[in-house]
């Protein structure tokens, strides 16, 4: 009877812990791609991004596109162009870290392609992205 007396009160503070402890970031939304690359890999070009972007995911987690940063057209998905960076690794974050590459259709990152999985994560809404030459 006195254990009990003792664990009672603390009954909800361990509920509390472990509610948040089980409340783990959802995982980042992904359906099949198939990067299709160009015939000659030399033509793809280097673009410079021309403001900085803040990309909030369905994760909730934010991810900076810094102005001045350099991708390379690296092939094409239905969603559009894929950049990976250049002298760099982009990650976007869920329950997992994923390398990712930027997707843009007409001025607009529509999403990632990450590599290691063949994955396209769509990003909802399209947020602007600039690109000019570097």
């Amino acid at each position: 009877m006195f254990r009990q007396q003792l664990f009672l009160p603390l009954l909800p503070t361990l509920a509390a812990c472990i509610v948040t402890l089980s409340g783990c970031a959802p995982a980042v939304p992904v359906q099949r791609a198939r990067l299709t690359v160009p015939a000659d890999p030399q033509i793809t070009r280097v673009y410079v991004v021309q403001q900085q972007v803040i990309v909030r995911l369905s994760s909730s987690y934010e991810r900076r596109i810094a102005d001045q940063s350099r991708w390379r057209v690296i092939g094409t998905l239905p969603q559009g162009q894929v950049f990976k960076p250049v002298d760099a690794v982009f990650t976007i974050e869920g329950r997992q870290i994923h390398e990712a590459w930027l997707v843009v259709k007409d001025g607009r990152l529509t999403g990632f392609y990450l590599p290691g999985e063949e994955h396209f994560s769509p990003l909802a809404p399209s947020v602007s992205l600039t690109f000019g030459e570097p």
